[in-house]
């Protein structure tokens, strides 16, 4: 089972990881100025994860590909690390579909 860990940031506001169960992280949060914008966003990750048009398919400068995970708004809730290719961001992915509804959420 995945699970969402949530830490304190160098200024003072916090973000969250969403690590599979292997411990790999396969999103991460922006900074929020609360723990209650961080929850309020990993509800946003929970509900908006097993949507697949909410994942925009990005490619980086160096050609890398990654993900933004977006709430029905169009805000980015998540955003992927960077694959050496596409087939590895569709894993990333699948993972954050199968992990975010269950995940367990940690204080760090």
């Amino acid at each position: 089972m995945g699970k969402f860990e949530i830490k304190k940031t160098k200024s003072g506001k916090c973000k969250f990881d969403l690590k599979a169960s292997n411990g790999q992280v396969i999103l991460s949060s922006q900074s929020y100025k609360s723990i209650t914008g961080c929850h309020n966003g990993i509800n946003s990750v929970k509900v908006n994860a097993k949507d697949d048009q909410r994942y925009d398919r990005k490619t980086a400068k160096d050609g890398s590909p990654y993900f933004n995970l977006k709430a029905k708004n169009g805000q980015i809730i998540g955003t992927s690390e960077m694959y050496s290719n596409t087939s590895g961001m569709e894993n990333g992915i699948a993972s954050v579909k199968k992990n975010a509804a269950g995940a367990t959420i940690e204080h760090k």
